[in-house]
């Protein structure tokens, strides 16, 4: 029984060796910085090969939808903010209610709408197979936007 369990113990240590060495000769530590840190365009950089140029077009993109991200998180805010102090009347006011309900969803409609613009912008910007992979990754999260 003991050379069985010399042979588990021996295979599960080689396992685990080639496992640790595997993970750590395709990893980018340049990647796992950037995102440990918290630097998304350092992240957005190395996961997506941008060049200096990409780079720059790509950070140019953003600072520019900013402002139009703001703006809309602002209506929504406002939107919502409305919506809430209708909410405490009483008696409540369904038509009013209805149609803020309808005006905050075109609020975040047009949010998403130019995100997704966005996001197609900035893959626009990169390699084909790079921009399609960034879509892939970006897209679904927009989708779970709340």
């Amino acid at each position: 029984m003991k050379p069985t369990y010399f042979l588990a113990g021996a295979v599960i240590v080689a396992a685990l060796v080639a496992g640790f060495a595997g993970y750590h000769s395709e990893c980018d530590p340049a990647l796992h910085r950037a995102a440990r840190a918290g630097d998304t365009m350092g992240w957005l950089r190395q996961e997506f090969h941008l060049n200096e140029s990409q780079f720059d077009s790509i950070h140019e993109l953003h600072r520019a939808y900013l402002v139009v991200c703001e703006e809309h998180c602002r209506a929504i805010r406002a939107t919502m903010a409305e919506r809430a102090t209708l909410q405490q009347t009483t008696p409540q006011d369904t038509h009013a209610l209805a149609a803020i309900d309808q005006r905050l969803h075109a609020v975040e409609a047009a949010c998403e709408r130019a995100l997704l613009l966005h996001l197609e912008q900035v893959a626009s910007v990169m390699s084909p197979e790079d921009g399609r992979r960034y879509l892939e990754t970006t897209r679904p999260m927009v989708a779970k936007f709340d």
